[in-house]
């Protein structure tokens, strides 16, 4: 993935063609911005269906299986939100930095003796600046038995992408060891620690990390197309089915649309952390514009970014992509309103991408129209 890169075979994903929903040509596409860009997804990115929710309004096209015809589910339905994960990881780092139980500036080998000779702070981590190469490319995902030890030894055997804090490069492997240091100065699991400190104080009741060896997803949902890591001998087929509790602290948790939108209201709301660490997360920033995914005007800070907005302002968030679905959206400037958006196929470059931030732009911004 571009977001997520948790399986080397996303990068080999390709459009989807074939059996698609029928075309939806006779529509005025200028009756709702919205609307349009999920439209295009569809009918030409070949995208089998999308969705975007504001919390008031729900968007959709195409289908939610290619085989059955059936429809879009609405926004309570479950989707593999991919690396929007790195954005809960760390809210929990930040809440363990309001209780004075982890510095930023703290060398992360204090924690994990595996990066106990590496110069990388956890602020680094945070901020995608600490140089340690991509895991996900590495690992082999037909191994059931992978651990964050296993999957970071091979990480480590790769040669620094550059000198910790001398750059910003996007990789996996930060969060992935985020959720080490969780784990270490918690001592419990990162996953329950991030339930009990952000899932449950917003009663996010359809958001869940997948327990290991479950490759399904509870509840209703739309099934996924693309190149599975694991097979991708076999080329596009329903990825529906995926091993989420390895995806871990960079992107293994499942929610909805409606959960997702009650976060980011939530964490920039101020529910989650006093203002000031919020503040912290969305000042200390780096400029990625034209890097990875990010449009010109994008800022990465703490597991959230900034990107701008065609009416002015920006909206922050983060957005995720695996072999089965893209997602993005966030919260806008000033208390604009909050969207997700998504897709039931890899959509992170070219039209696709500009689609699918189109749609995220046009519900952020319907209200200045």
């Amino acid at each position: 993935m571009r977001r997520t890169r948790l399986a080397a075979t996303v990068l080999l994903a390709a459009t989807l063609t074939g059996a698609l929903a029928p075309a939806a040509a006779a529509r005025d596409h200028a009756v709702d911005p919205v609307q349009r860009q999920l439209d295009l997804l569809v009918e030409r990115d070949g995208v089998p269906g999308a969705l975007a929710h504001d919390g008031r309004t729900t968007w959709r096209a195409g289908v939610g299986d290619l085989r059955t015809g059936r429809a879009m589910p609405g926004a309570d339905g479950r989707v593999r939100v991919a690396s929007n994960t790195k954005a809960f990881t760390a809210t929990a780092v930040m809440r363990l930095v309001t209780e004075g139980r982890i510095r930023l500036d703290d060398r992360v080998g204090r924690y994990v003796p595996q990066l106990a000779d590496r110069p990388i702070t956890v602020r680094q981590l945070l901020k995608q600046t600490s140089g340690l190469p991509e895991y996900g490319t590495l690992v082999d995902w037909n191994d059931p038995n992978g651990t964050p030890e296993t999957f970071l030894a091979l990480a480590l055997k790769e040669k620094p992408v550059f000198e910790p804090g001398t750059d910003w490069g996007y990789s996996n492997t930060n969060y992935l060891v985020l959720g080490m240091v969780i784990d270490k100065v918690t001592g419990t699991d990162f996953r329950t620690y991030i339930e009990r400190t952000v899932l449950r104080p917003l009663h996010l009741r359809d958001t869940y990390w997948p327990r290991r060896g479950e490759l399904t997803l509870r509840g209703e949902h739309a099934r996924n197309y693309g190149v599975h890591p694991a097979h991708p001998e076999a080329g596009r087929v329903d990825v529906t089915e995926l091993p989420g509790y390895e995806f871990g602290a960079s992107g293994g948790l499942v929610s909805t649309p409606a959960d997702l939108n009650a976060f980011w209201d939530g964490l920039f709301g101020g529910k989650l952390l006093p203002r000031w660490a919020v503040r912290l997360m969305t000042g200390d920033t780096t400029d990625v514009g034209g890097r990875d995914v990010y449009p010109q005007g994008s800022r990465y800070g703490y597991g959230v970014a900034s990107i701008p907005l065609s009416c002015g302002g920006a909206y922050w968030g983060h957005g995720g992509d695996l072999p089965g679905d893209s997602v993005g959206g966030g919260r806008a400037t000033s208390g604009r309103g909050t969207v997700t958006v998504y897709t039931t196929t890899w959509a992170a470059e070219g039209d696709s991408l500009r689609h699918l931030q189109g749609a995220v732009d046009a519900a952020l911004c319907a209200g200045d129209r």
